[in-house]
């Protein structure tokens, strides 16, 4: 059985980590090389590196601190953040990273899902979605959660899927930040519509929640910010509390 992941995710502006609550009300956290440092000895299974408001702000990601928190971590990498061109991938690749997520280029332009799975393979490309439930819908935003575009999620998931992303990223704008548990109906319904691997991001507050997140079929990664940011869930013992309760874990 394939071991599922634990994944701490850096959420970076102005060249720090920060954290807020449903993608708002961002505080400074830490430096990120010295966090990346720290999660690659903790036994974390991937880091995500987010520059959170190159999309907004129409520039591209800063690859200086890229390349420092690349050089810390021996476990595979995940950055996006103004990620709108092919050549962007490539850029984010030499400076260390192994996998590529699209959000808010990928929505302006779809096919460049299409295009960085074509040149790296799809296993590089992640699909990265922003959601919020508006009324009886689940709707994407874009620009770091900063604007509705009105798009259906599943709709845009299965889309993502089909022009060959390799692996989805569901991030909960309801359940970001408020440490009461993963949003488990949208997960369920994104599951039911797409065969690719699915990371849960938004909600993770104690180990519990991470159980019940592994009940739902195809959900392979739990992502997380502020439990770990700020020492309330130590990954070394979440790893082993899930796998006392047989999920299976990588315990180093």
């Amino acid at each position: 059985m394939i071991a599922k992941r634990i994944i701490p995710c850096l959420d970076v502006r102005d060249g720090r980590v920060v954290k807020g609550v449903n993608f708002a009300g961002l505080q400074d956290v830490n430096d990120p090389i010295t966090l990346a440092r720290f999660y690659n000895q903790q036994g974390a299974d991937e880091l995500v590196f987010y520059d959170i408001t190159a999309s907004a702000e129409g520039r591209e990601l800063f690859t200086d601190i890229l390349e420092g928190v690349a050089s810390e971590v021996f476990i595979p990498l995940t950055v996006g953040g103004g990620i709108n061109e092919v050549s962007d991938f490539e850029r984010v690749l030499n400076c260390g990273a192994d996998k590529v997520s699209v959000n808010s280029g990928a929505l302006r332009n779809p096919r460049l899902i299409e295009e960085g799975a074509k040149r790296y393979g799809s296993q590089c490309v992640v699909l990265s979605v922003d959601i919020r439930k508006v009324g009886d819908q689940w709707r994407v935003f874009a620009k770091g959660g900063r604007e509705d575009t009105g798009l259906d999620a599943l709709e845009w998931i299965k889309q993502g899927d089909a022009l060959g992303a390799g692996e989805l990223v569901v991030n909960s704008m309801d359940t970001d930040g408020v440490k009461r548990g993963f949003d488990l109906p949208l997960l369920q319904a994104v599951s039911e519509l797409t065969n690719l691997p699915i990371v849960a991001s938004g909600g993770a507050g104690k180990v519990q929640d991470f159980y019940e997140l592994f009940q739902l079929p195809k959900i392979e990664a739990g992502l997380a910010a502020s439990i770990f940011h700020y020492g309330e869930v130590k990954i070394p013992e979440l790893k082993q509390e899930l796998a006392d309760q047989q999920i299976p874990m990588r315990i180093i």
